[in-house]
C-alpha cells in the first residue's frame, strides 16, 4: 500500500496543474479574474456614458477585452463619437478604447 500514496499523490498534483492550467488566459481567451474585472470595467462605461447629457441619449454598445474597451453604435455627430471615447478612458482599469462608432 505504500505505493498507492505516492500515486494518490501525483494524480492530485496533475488535477490541481490542469485545474489552474484550465483557469489560465491565453492571448484569445481571458481568465476568470480577467472577466470579472473585463465585466465591471464594462458595466462602469456604461454607467459613465449614461450619466453623460451628451451621450446617454444614445444606444452605444460597450465590450471590453483584457481591458481594452470598444465601442459601437451609431450616433448623430462626429463630437459625439470623440466625446464617447474621452468618457470611456478615463474609467479606471480601461487601457485604451477601439472606437466604432458610427455617424449616421
Amino acid at each position: 500500500m505504500t505505493t498507492a500514496s505516492p500515486m494518490v499523490r501525483s494524480l492530485l498534483i496533475l488535477l490541481a496543474i490542469a485545474v489552474l492550467a484550465g483557469c489560465a488566459a491565453t492571448r484569445t481567451q481571458e481568465s476568470t479574474g480577467e472577466y470579472v474585472d473585463d465585466s465591471t470595467i464594462t458595466a462602469k462605461v456604461k454607467a459613465a456614458i449614461f450619466d453623460d447629457p451628451a451621450l446617454k441619449v444614445f444606444q452605444i454598445n460597450v465590450e471590453t477585452f483584457k481591458g481594452v474597451v470598444q465601442l459601437s453604435g451609431f450616433v448623430n455627430s462626429p463630437e459625439v463619437v470623440s466625446r464617447a471615447a474621452v468618457v470611456a478612458s478615463r474609467v479606471s482599469g480601461v487601457k485604451s478604447v477601439k472606437n466604432n462608432l458610427l455617424v449616421k
